[in-house]
């Protein structure tokens, strides 16, 4: 299992939402196919097929648990996988 496997595990388990690094939940995103726009300290994730959009903010290093919720819940809704060469 790689790392991003393991990742994606964790968030999707949804027990450690506060415990996520922020720049692997970045690069997770950007593997998925969203595309990022950074405006001072907020990261903006937009994706071509999704009406949503993702705000993330880093807080000491690590991603704020409600937007690991959030992003979840985009992974749940949208049935997001990672390919097997992406890990």
């Amino acid at each position: 299992m790689g790392k991003y496997e393991k990742i994606l595990l964790k968030i999707l388990r949804g027990r450690s939402d506060q415990n996520i690094d922020f720049e692997d939940l970045k690069r997770l995103l950007i593997i998925f196919g969203f595309e990022e726009r950074i405006k001072g300290s907020h990261h903006i994730f937009s994706k071509s097929q999704m009406v949503e959009i993702l705000n993330i903010q880093e807080k000491g290093g690590k991603a704020k648990p409600y937007q690991v919720k959030q992003v979840r819940n985009l992974i749940l809704k949208y049935r997001l996988k990672l390919d097997k060469d992406e890990n």
